[in-house]
């Protein structure tokens, strides 16, 4: 690709932004946090097959499993961005990979809620 051709539209650039986002997928792979949240976004899908759920209830729930998996993305990328930063103890830097995690959590909780909302009342 020519360096001139700035077209963020360019189909070898489309090629290679899809490339890096799939290695970035195959790197949160090796998470062992990210390999529970893809476990209980697998359980919960299978319940949502056998709770038979709605279309508009099948959109809330991929849309917040989604939500959880691509947080921990995020998580995972803040704590690889302190660690490059640095290897001492920083208080700013636990700072910084404190609140990714509570974000996580927080989001994890709100889509337990949720699951709860969809699920209980099919019970």
């Amino acid at each position: 690709m020519d360096l001139k051709d700035k077209s963020p539209f360019h189909p070898k650039r489309l090629l290679s932004s899809f490339r890096f986002a799939g290695n970035g997928l195959k790197i949160a792979w090796r998470e062992p946090n990210m390999r529970v949240h893809i476990a209980a976004g697998i359980f919960i899908s299978a319940a949502g097959f056998v709770f038979k759920l709605s279309r508009m209830e099948w959109c809330v729930l991929l849309l917040t499993i989604a939500g959880v998996m691509s947080l921990e993305i995020v998580n995972t990328a803040i704590e690889k961005t302190v660690d490059l930063v640095t290897e001492e103890y920083k208080p700013l830097a636990k700072m910084a990979k404190d609140l990714a995690a509570g974000a996580v959590l927080l989001f994890t909780i709100a889509a337990i809620i949720i699951g709860c909302f969809l699920f209980i009342p099919k019970f």
